[in-house]
């Protein structure tokens, strides 16, 4: 990349080539001494936007929660159809970067797109009827479900999904001849097994939760 007038560069732009940088060649390419030449200024002009890498790790993770957001319908009226969308959105916002959303999707990142996310999420809850130190804990519980979905899935993107597949193979070959005397609850459902995919186990994980905000709002109530 041609050499760019001094000061042009931005921290938004810097986070999108870091993206690519490791979204092509993994998170330890995710050096200074690569973003310069990628962005066409010296090493030291990212150090002018990012003291180091980890300042860069949590501005990426806060773009992602800004992809995620955008998607999601704030004047919907439905608090549970709000945290769903935003679940949503974050799980394609995340799982599109694997090989640096499981390392950003854990941290705390302190920023607004952050801000916003744990304001959406306290705001429906205080909408289902949730309030103080129950609110507190339940919104932890909301969002780690989701990151914790999410890191989950950036990892299994990053392993390699035809390494997943064939291990997937394994519900409908090895769970379903198994010796009934051995395991008789394998066995009840091993048909079945093979077809409850990552989408469902999703769905399935968000629902029981929010089933639990609404009986315990009941229960408050």
């Amino acid at each position: 990349m041609a050499k760019r007038e001094r000061g042009s560069l931005s921290r938004a732009e810097i986070v999108k080539v870091a993206l690519e940088v490791a979204e092509a060649d993994g998170a330890d390419a995710l050096t200074f001494r690569r973003l310069g030449p990628a962005l066409g200024v010296a090493p030291t002009a990212v150090l002018r936007h990012f003291r180091d890498k980890d300042e860069l790790l949590l501005a990426i993770g806060a773009q992602l929660l800004e992809n995620a957001l955008a998607e999601v319908d704030l004047a919907e009226p439905s608090w549970r159809e709000r945290l769903l969308s935003l679940a949503r959105a974050s799980r394609r916002a995340f799982v599109a970067h694997p090989r640096v959303a499981a390392l950003v999707a854990t941290r705390t990142l302190r920023q607004e797109a952050e801000f916003r996310t744990v304001e959406l999420i306290l705001g429906a809850l205080a909408q289902a009827g949730l309030s103080g130190r129950e609110a507190a804990s339940m919104y932890r519980v909301v969002a780690d479900t989701i990151l914790a979905w999410t890191a989950f899935e950036a990892t299994v993107h990053a392993v390699g999904l035809d390494v997943m597949h064939r291990d997937g193979l394994a519900w409908t070959r090895e769970y379903v001849v198994l010796p009934a005397d051995r395991y008789p609850h394998i066995r009840a459902v091993a048909e079945h097994l093979s077809e409850v995919d990552r989408e469902d186990q999703f769905e399935l994980a968000l629902n029981l939760v929010l089933d639990a905000v609404e009986a315990r709002a009941a229960r408050g109530r």
